[in-house]
Formats: structure tokens, sequence, C-alpha cells
């Protein structure tokens, strides 16, 4: 158990990004996630949003309480109050912490912005944290506490992400845009300062820690100015494109369900 929650560092070297014991971790989780997804999506479909709802309840009580959970333990594991700037909530993936509870919980236009912001940002956040999260399987062993509640706690935003979309609940309404755009300004910002001043990396703001994000940190030459805004910028663009495929599927299914002929390539191009 030692070992597992890392109480006097881990004895054990990390197998490695990439390796087969990582991949093979992060599939089970992802498979786990899937199936979930999709047994209860499908199962709740034609329910009342009540019946929805409460898988969604589930999923925000679970993904706070592991948060928690693992801020409390690497704070007893590593006691210096320094150190615990590097435990706080405000990675991309927090931002789930906070709305995958607004989804669930509250009600009107703040609900289905929520519902939307964690369908859009559900799934890349769920891979990015699992497949991609060299910073985690380059620097500690796969079967440790912290990768294990990270594991947990993407899979629960992948899961939810598709959970919404199967059990029909987004709306994806153009007006809720600028909600996704101000939690990201406002989250970025907040990590931006606490970076600053605690001298952390928050949201990938400062650099890329072995992500995909260093392309554009190497891109720009490392900037302290442009790498964190061109960061904010792909956050947004992601979020355009994310609405824009959306639609053109939506406008596809929608087209053929209608019995019209489905747009050619031209005709899409022209839409989007």
């Amino acid at each position: 158990m030692n070992e597992f929650f890392g109480f006097g560092g881990y004895e054990r070297e990390p197998e490695g990004y990439f390796s087969w014991q990582h991949l093979t971790f992060v599939s089970c989780f992802m498979i786990v996630m899937v199936l979930a997804a999709v047994l209860l999506g499908k199962r709740n479909r034609g329910r009342d949003e009540r019946a929805k709802n409460r898988v969604l309840i589930v999923s925000a009580i679970l993904i706070d309480a592991f948060e928690i959970f693992k801020i409390i333990i690497c704070c007893v594991v590593d006691p210096d109050p320094m150190e615990w700037t590097s435990v706080l909530p405000l990675y991309m993936c927090s931002i789930q912490l906070i709305t995958i509870p607004l989804a669930a919980f509250s009600r009107g236009r703040v609900k289905e912005a929520s519902l939307d912001f964690v369908f859009i940002f559900g799934i890349i956040g769920a891979v990015m944290g699992t497949y991609l999260a060299g910073q985690n399987y380059s620097c500690y062993p796969v079967l440790s506490f912290g990768n294990t509640v990270s594991a947990i706690t993407h899979s629960i935003s992948g899961f939810a992400s598709l959970y919404i979309v199967i059990s029909g609940m987004e709306s994806m309404k153009k007006k809720n845009i600028p909600i996704s755009f101000a939690i990201i300004s406002v989250f970025s910002v907040m990590a931006y300062f606490v970076n600053l001043s605690e001298d952390t990396n928050y949201m990938f703001l400062m650099a890329g820690d072995g992500t995909p994000y260093d392309i554009f940190y190497n891109l720009v030459g490392g900037s302290k100015v442009l790498y964190p805004i061109t960061v904010v910028v792909l956050f947004f663009a992601y979020i355009a494109l994310f609405y824009g495929v959306y639609m053109l599927i939506k406008r596809k299914v929608s087209r053929e369900e209608n019995g019209a002929p489905a747009e050619t390539a031209e005709e899409a191009t022209v839409s989007a």
C-alpha cells in the first residue's frame, strides 16, 4: 500500500510513456467508459429528463469525491505546504469538476450550457488525460495512486460526454457558445496567475510537459506571452470546430431521416 500511494517515494521505475503497461492500463478504463455510456445512454434515451439526469448526478458526485480524495492523499504523502499548490484543481480537465455538477444540478440556460461544455470537452479530456498524459506516465509507475485516480476522473469526464449525446441531453445551441468561451477564459486567467505566482503549469499555459502542446510551445520558441495566448486560442478554435462538425453531422442525419438526398461535399463546404 505504501508503494501504491507513494509514501516515502516510489521504488519502482516508471514503465514509461506509451509502454504496453501504460496503453493496457488506460485502454481498460476507456473500454469500460464507452460501454457504460452506450448502455446507459441507450437505456435512458427514451426516458424523461429526470431519469436521464440521475446518471449525471452520480457522475458529478463521483468525480468530485475522487478528486477531493486525491488532493487529501497527495497532501498527506507530501506534507510540505509549498508542494500543495501542485494539486490545485486548475488543470484543463479540472473544469469538469465544476461543469458536470452544474449540468447535473442546475436548470435553464446554465444547465444547457454546462451539458454542451461537458459534451465538447469530455472526450478530448479523457483521451489527453490517459493516452496522451506523458507528464504522468513518464514520471510515475502505471499502477500508482495518482495515475489510477487520474484515469478514473478522466474516464468519468469522457463517460459523461458520451452519455449526454447518446441519451439526447445536448442542446448545442449557438447562443451557448459565448458561455463556453467565458468558462475557458475565466479558468485560464485564474490558472495563468497561479502559474506565475507559484511556478506551476496549470492548463499547460507555461509549457507542454510532454503533451501535444509541446508542438505549439516549440513553434513560438517558448514565448511566455505567445504560448499561453496560443493555448487559449486553440481552446476557442476547438469549441468552434466541434460545433461546426456537430451541426454538419446533425444536418446530414436529419436530411437522411426525412428522405432527402445527402448533401454533396461542395454543399457541405458552403454550409459550413
